[in-house]
């Protein structure tokens, strides 16, 4: 797959705004913008950022150190009630052992228009939350109050850290339009960031150096036997800094679509990893500048190189494993297993351990890199080849950029002579080459024990199957009745697996018929749940009277049921990120249909065949009648992964056409 073209499509489509000279302060609410009814650019939406600021500055003490401070104002407008989310805002901080922040909100006020004036309502103190995600994230969380149609809301935060290894994410874009957008960082020479910026709008950049001083009070540290009453005095430090604006202006809503891997991929934005360190009469520290630093540094952490030289915690229990085993097939299966059933994953992602291998080995539980790192250990201490793949999940974004937290997971990888293997035994229903669908994320970076490393294409290019054979009969009064077998393989069946753990039948059984037309269901069994090496089946007989109508006494019925695509998942008119199904697949259906006693084929939907681009995909409808039987053979396969927006309004044509024919009627008339 062409991820460079990818890579071109979402960094280099650029748009330049124009600075506005407009000065943006809380407490400046104005009637024009309380007497607004919609956006001007967009009248559907719910909401709109009138304007967003953030600013990222540093202050020193001599017990702290650097402190970066980051604060945010910001000013919305309300249009509808649906819109009423956006008077909740929550911020998180982190709140973990090492480094902890502290958050702060402010300037929390509603405004409203009542009888032509201005009313303000500030947030009480019922309104404020602080809750603790888990151990190492802290929240917090204001719901304004007073709030209606027509409301605008402002409020104000600070988050103070010394976790500055990266700052803040700033985001220009939203899910709802954004009038303006700002933000500023002073950074002083001691840091040096990279900044990336992605998305498909550049905002305005301007960056000056000047010279700045920060005065702070300096303690004499008390030496035993010494005078305890040293004085203190005041001190200046200065030193350069550079500060940098970024501004965007008039910004379109991100409106979510069909297979978006996560829309924040391509929402316009900037991040900034710290790459060196250089305070005075020191070495520099250099922290990451590209993948093979970056690699180098996550390798030499100690939770992370350093756990994979453990072995002696697992060595007894790995000979009785693969005793009898001799092909790496075999070994890598069995060890692929044992981890999955000997240590359950916690929901912890991350490439670091937390209480180690030999800790998680022991309690039988443990995060992401505990579990994939013993995995990878294991491996290797049987012969194999086998190095750890850093993973960015869906959720966390494409890394796109060499930073070191570009990535949030890692599984495992082992070299054999029919190409590489990956392994993540977080999953109890993910087999060898078959990752969860949380981390098929485009690649990732497999790390060798010196430390260099390689990318990794995590995209898979076997298509997973889900082939369904269906018989029915229609009876004269038009109802149906059947028996259908359905067979689904790889990531179809993982997903499959996923979703039925811990539901039981009857549960699932009533979703079902309810999500398929009202059918109801009978002699329900399935089949292969525990054997993850063979297809999970589906067997059950169905009846339903929704799937036809009797006009003039002719039967009109859908072929395809309750499988039929009613509406086209592709909407909008241009579309400028990728397509991501996650995987390959191809969807069959094989139908025998009987029609009823003193009923004759009066009109078929015709065949068709249609075909995408350079061989992206095809949809296939053949269907025959004989005698009293009609035969029905759909196939519809996608061959990639990911499709560029490029092939956009081809692929939204493509499922018109399947719609509109899947769609089409058999009808059946008397004799």
């Amino acid at each position: 797959m062409n991820y460079n073209k990818l890579f071109t499509m979402l960094f280099f489509t650029l748009f330049f705004f124009k600075a506005n000279a407009q000065e943006f302060k809380l407490g400046k609410v104005s009637v024009g913008e309380l007497q607004e009814k919609s956006h001007p650019m967009d009248s559907t939406a719910v909401a709109a950022i009138l304007f967003e600021k953030g600013i990222v500055d540093f202050e020193y003490t001599q017990d702290d150190g650097f402190m970066m401070i980051t604060e945010v104002t910001t000013r919305i407008k309300i249009y509808k009630k649906e819109g009423y989310e956006w008077a909740n805002k929550a911020v998180s901080y982190y709140i973990g052992s090492n480094a902890k922040e502290s958050l702060s909100f402010s300037d929390v006020v509603t405004y409203n228009l009542i009888n032509g004036k201005i009313e303000k309502t500030k947030l009480k103190n019922d309104g404020e939350f602080d809750e603790k995600v888990n151990k190492y994230w802290g929240q917090k969380k204001v719901t304004l109050p007073n709030v209606s149609v027509g409301s605008v809301v402002e409020f104000k935060y600070v988050v103070r850290s010394s976790r500055f290894s990266e700052l803040t994410d700033w985001s220009f874009q939203s899910s709802i339009p954004v009038n303006y957008s700002e933000f500023k960082t002073f950074i002083p020479e001691y840091f040096v960031y990279n900044p990336n910026i992605k998305g498909s709008v550049l905002p305005n950049i301007t960056k000056e150096k000047s010279g700045k001083s920060l005065s702070y009070l300096y303690k004499p540290k008390v030496i035993p036997g010494e005078n305890l009453h040293k004085s203190t005095s005041q001190e200046k430090l200065e030193f350069t800094e550079t500060r940098t604006v970024y501004i965007a202006e008039n910004l379109p809503a991100m409106k979510e679509e069909a297979y978006v891997n996560n829309i924040a991929n391509y929402t316009t934005s900037v991040s900034h990893e710290l790459s060196v360190v250089k305070f005075p009469n020191q070495p520099y520290q250099t922290l990451s500048t590209d993948w093979p630093s970056v690699t180098k540094t996550i390798y030499d952490y100690d939770d992370f190189g350093p756990e994979l030289n453990k072995t002696g915690y697992f060595e007894e229990d790995l000979k009785v494993v693969i005793d009898g085993l001799s092909s790496a097939e075999e070994k890598i299966l069995a060890i692929f297993n044992y981890v999955k059933e000997s240590v359950k994953w916690n929901d912890y992602y991350g490439y670091s351990c937390n209480d180690g291998v030999k800790k998680a080995y022991k309690d039988k539980t443990g995060n992401v890199a505990e579990i994939n790192l013993m995995l990878t250990a294991m491996l290797r201490h049987v012969g194999l080849t086998a190095n750890p793949v850093l993973v960015s999940t869906r959720s966390n974004g494409i890394a796109f950029f060499p930073n070191r937290t570009a990535f949030n997971y890692v599984i495992a990888a082992v070299e054999t002579s029919s190409g590489l293997v990956l392994l993540d035994a977080t999953d109890p229903f993910s087999t060898p080459n078959v990752l969860p669908l949380r981390a098929l994320n485009w690649v990732g970076r497999l790390i060798r024990k010196d430390g260099t490393s390689t990318e990794v294409d995590l995209m898979p290019k076997a298509a997973s199957n889900d082939a369904v054979m269906m018989n029915y009969e229609i009876s004269a009064n038009g109802v149906v009745s059947g028996k259908l077998k359905r067979q689904r393989t790889d990531y179809n069946a993982i997903i499959f697996r996923g979703n039925i753990r811990n539901v039981k039948e009857d549960v699932y059984l009533e979703k079902l018929e309810n999500e398929n037309d009202k059918i109801e269901i009978s002699d329900y069994s399935r089949t292969n749940e525990k054997d993850l090496k063979l297809p999970i089946l589906e067997n059950f007989a169905f009846s339903g009277s929704n799937f036809s109508e009797i006009i003039g006494g002719s039967i009109y019925v859908n072929p395809m049921l309750f499988f039929t695509v009613t509406q086209n998942p592709f909407k909008q008119e241009n579309r400028e990120y990728p397509v991501d199904y996650g995987f390959p697949f191809v969807d069959k259906y094989n139908i025998t249909i009987k029609i009823p006693e003193g009923y004759k084929v009066e009109s078929l939907p015709t065949s068709i065949l249609l075909n995408m681009e350079d061989n992206l995909g095809g949809f296939k409808f053949m269907i025959s009648a004989t005698g009293n039987v009609i035969q029905l053979v759909i196939t519809h396969q996608i061959n990639s992964p990911i499709i560029v927006a490029d092939y956009y309004p081809m692929l939204k044509e493509f499922y018109q056409k399947m719609m509109e024919k899947e769609n089409e009627k058999i009808v059946l008339s008397k004799i």
